[in-house]
């Protein structure tokens, strides 16, 4: 057991597919389930294992936007997904209320994931050149991830406000960053990304 939770621990956000314990186990999937009988390890979705921090009590879920970042760095690799939108919003104190909604961006296409961790959640997938994104380092409750930056947010949450199923909290969540953004940054990023609409409508409802 103590080599399955090893490899989990040093994973990327303590998360992991079977296949990446392959090294270890030649039948990681029914080490996985023993694990996660024994309140050690969880199922956060559908081929997709975290780890629990040792200083955490078997009860304990990590946030939807913790998971979210760990799903996506075990599909796509560590600091390739940068958590977006609401997900950002949320991260950056703009969204005071947990969600079921989490939104990542990530350089190919793929299929929405149902959270299995807890009653309700969806992990959106957004395919997108991560590269591109302004993006910053923020620690979650399972490891470090990308998340983009106020600036990157607002425009983004400005340019597809009905992504998530929350236009509401949305429009809340850009009121209150909004006053973080530096106007050149937010200049720049338009410019850089083909977002001049995005930009004026954004000042345009935020004079």
């Amino acid at each position: 057991m103590a080599g399955a939770l090893d490899v989990m621990t040093r994973a990327p956000l303590r998360t992991v597919r079977p296949r990446d314990l392959a090294a270890v186990y030649t039948q990681p999937n029914v080490q996985l389930t023993r694990l996660t009988r024994q309140g050690r390890v969880r199922k956060v979705a559908a081929g997709l294992y975290y780890a629990l921090p040792d200083d955490r009590d078997p009860a304990w879920l990590p946030t939807l936007e913790a998971a979210a970042a760990g799903a996506a760095t075990a599909l796509y690799g560590d600091r390739v997904p940068v958590l977006m939108h609401v997900t950002a919003a949320r991260l950056h104190g703009a969204l005071p209320r947990a969600i079921t909604q989490a939104v990542v961006a990530v350089p190919a296409q793929h299929r929405a994931l149902q959270v299995l961790d807890r009653p309700t959640g969806v992990i959106t997938f957004v395919t997108r050149d991560v590269e591109a994104l302004d993006a910053v380092l923020v620690r979650t409750d399972l490891g470090p991830a990308l998340v983009t930056t106020p600036e990157q947010t607002v425009l983004d949450l400005t340019k597809r406000p009905a992504l998530a199923g929350m236009p509401g909290e949305v429009r809340d969540a850009v009121r209150t960053l909004l006053p973080r953004c530096a106007p050149d940054r937010l200049d720049e990023i338009a410019r850089e990304q083909r977002m001049g609409t995005t930009l004026a409508r954004l000042r345009a409802e935020h004079p």
